[in-house]
């Protein structure tokens, strides 16, 4: 009977990658002509174990996703965010082979195509979800989860990012700290805002007055923040929902003569590329958005490959970046 060894010695490669690839790990990065020599191998060989056929079977379909944005594609224009989701989509989707569509504002166009996965990426409503599942059964949400769902997901724990930001005002001894934030969905309030007025209610920092929603834009930033800086009082310590909205922000306190963050400190959210470089340079938690689409594909190979019937869920890590508009 054929060992990996065998194959290994045969192909000239190490154990390690003919395993890799009679197991079809999606991370593995070795050429194509040396994934197709390898299966070839195991099957002139007469390779028996369940995984390899899987594999070798697996490596002959050809996979079509379908990627279903939430929102108009504009909005990769007003938060680079998205458009790095997109970004990991596309470039994880491009080393596996697999084919790609992308359809936007929850707007399905494929003609005749057959679909084999699809990634829905933020919220998306009951009858998109109905539609995509006349499609197929393999399916990840990608910028969002659903505790109680049969899907995969793949996310950012924005509830600890919440905690730990208004944590961090605490500890610098601030007493009142307010939010400007955004919504995905109408009259649905962001999971960062939740999550903050919760806990910094509990905390006794938060009071509803200083929560302000409205777009994730910089124009929507600026103008919530030129109506809280026009009231006699306000925070003194601020948690943005994302850098694009902070851009925003800081126009409008620089134009109302504060210092920042003497008279006014603030941490945002995704740290994109920009964030460095504005004045002051942003204080941001990073978010590895880009991971988060690579990772929804990899889940809709494995599921398709294995026949996975148990969702999982993912977390891509976050950290906390200080820079300038934060006192060290």
């Amino acid at each position: 009977m054929a060992t990996l060894k065998d194959i290994a010695g045969e192909a000239g490669v190490s154990l390690a990658t003919v395993s890799r690839v009679l197991n079809d790990d999606p991370t593995l990065s070795v050429k194509e002509e040396t994934k197709h020599r390898i299966l070839e191998i195991a099957e002139k060989l007469e390779y028996k174990t369940s995984s390899s056929k899987k594999a070798i079977l697996a490596r002959k379909q050809n996979h079509h996703f379908l990627a279903l944005y939430n929102y108009k594609q504009e909005a990769e224009v007003n938060d680079p965010y998205y458009l790095s989701i997109r970004h990991g989509i596309e470039t994880q989707c491009d080393k596996l082979g697999i084919e790609l569509t992308n359809c936007y504002d929850n707007d399905i166009q494929l003609g005749d195509s057959k679909i084999s996965g699809v990634l829905l990426v933020g919220r998306s409503n009951s009858k998109t979800l109905a539609d995509v599942k006349k499609l197929t059964d393999n399916i990840c949400y990608v910028d969002f989860s659903d505790n109680d769902s049969i899907y995969d997901s793949v996310d950012i724990d924005l509830s600890r990012i919440s905690k730990e930001i208004t944590d961090f005002f605490i500890e610098q001894g601030y007493q009142r700290i307010g939010f400007i934030g955004g919504q995905d969905v109408a009259n649905t309030p962001d999971i960062r805002e939740v999550a903050f007025a919760e806990y910094g209610q509990l905390k006794g920092v938060v009071s509803l007055d200083d929560i302000y929603r409205g777009e994730f834009t910089s124009s929507s930033g600026y103008k919530l923040a030129k109506e809280m800086l026009a009231k006699p009082d306000y925070p003194s310590a601020l948690f943005i929902a994302s850098d694009s909205i902070a851009i925003g922000v800081l126009r409008a306190i620089h134009e109302h003569g504060l210092n920042i963050p003497q008279d006014i400190s603030l941490i945002s959210v995704n740290d994109i590329p920009t964030a460095k470089f504005t004045f002051p340079s942003l204080s941001t938690v990073r978010i590895h958005s880009e991971m988060m689409g690579v990772q929804g594909v990899n889940l809709l190979v494995e599921k398709s490959r294995d026949g996975r019937a148990l969702p999982l869920q993912v977390y891509v890590p976050s950290k906390l970046k200080l820079r300038d508009t934060t006192k060290h």
